[in-house]
């Protein structure tokens, strides 16, 4: 089955200007399993499509449960989110956090876009999450097979993967990309030294465990750059002070990978793009960037890639009353 994902410039996402062009045959995806709004099985997984010479497998490293809390959103209730998710099928009472890094196939290297929870996580959560090596070899791959690991922003569900259950670095052959004013502020000892106690201390300590296991030896990245062949970082700060998503491109095709610009159900950040969650480094921010890049997927009819979204995550942002809806990709 083919969908349509034609190329667009990253730069003009980046500055708020909508440029990818409308529809096309471009992208061929092949998946065992079925797309669905709601958490399945933990059995690792993995789904692949092209992008025109450019493969892209979804690699399911799980996902985590938590209850609905008044406490989540800054500016909605539990009530508010619980009568979303009941609109939308969706359970209400818990919110189902998927967690999808995607390995990027380009110029014959293996690239990985973030990490997942990593190997004590899997322990921690009796296999709940944390699932990624398990779900790379159902795609035929180990991480001895990654060239190349690149992360949109320091929080641990996106770079505790980089550190084995021994403590080593769990990606041997891989050189790792951080983007530049991510890398500035997490290993800033001022910038720690002035961190709210709880989250942003905690965020500050896991960033110095996992770097300090690989030596800090990252190559630091600028947003508009091509990060490897393909891939063009996108700065979308507000959940983090450097926040970055993709456009993976080959010829006049492309895809969006949106990282965390929407976290958790779509029902929630998606429809409701002005709610402000407690995870947002910046809320303002994150809700600018979120209005900013939603308005440009649906105007652009853009493919979209996500790492919070149902499994696979992959699929179009249409316009639905103030907000936005997410349609999955049919397999």
């Amino acid at each position: 089955m083919r969908h349509g994902a034609r190329r667009s410039g990253a730069a003009a996402v980046a500055a708020g200007g909508a440029c990818a062009r409308r529809g096309g045959d471009g992208v061929r995806t092949n998946t065992s399993a079925r797309i669905v709004m709601t958490e399945a099985a933990r059995a690792p997984r993995s789904h692949s499509y092209a992008v025109g010479d450019i493969t892209v497998t979804v690699i399911d490293d799980g996902f985590r449960k938590v209850p609905v809390t008044d406490n989540y959103c800054l500016n909605a209730s539990a009530a508010d989110m619980n009568a979303a998710l009941a609109a939308a099928g969706l359970e209400p009472g818990y919110l189902h956090n998927p967690f999808q890094p995607i390995v990027v196939t380009t110029g014959g290297k293996r690239v990985l876009i973030d990490t997942g929870n990593g190997e004590s996580a899997f322990a921690e959560s009796r296999g709940e999450r944390g699932n990624l090596p398990g779900s790379l070899a159902t795609a035929g791959m180990s991480r001895d097979d990654i060239d190349a690991v690149v992360i949109s922003h320091c929080h641990g569900d996106h770079v505790n993967g980089l550190i084995a259950g021994d403590g080593k670095p769990a990606f041997p052959h891989a050189e790792v990309k951080v983007p530049a004013v991510e890398w500035r502020f997490w290993m800033d000892d001022g910038e720690m030294s002035r961190a709210t106690p709880g989250r942003m201390t905690d965020l500050f300590k896991n960033n110095r465990r996992v770097f300090d296991a690989l030596g800090r030896k990252v190559t630091p990245y600028e947003w508009e750059s091509e990060v490897v062949p393909g891939v063009t970082a996108v700065g979308t700060p507000g959940h983090s002070i450097g926040h970055t998503s993709f456009v993976v491109a080959s010829g006049s095709h492309s895809v969006f990978v949106l990282s965390d610009v929407c976290i958790n159900n779509p029902p929630l950040f998606v429809a409701h793009p002005w709610w402000h969650t407690i995870n947002d480094q910046d809320p303002v921010q994150g809700e600018a960037t979120r209005r900013r890049v939603l308005g440009m997927l649906a105007k652009d009819k853009m493919l979209v890639q996500a790492f919070h979204f149902p499994y696979p995550g992959t699929g179009h942002i249409v316009p639905d009353g103030d907000g936005y809806r997410f349609v999955p990709m049919k397999a």
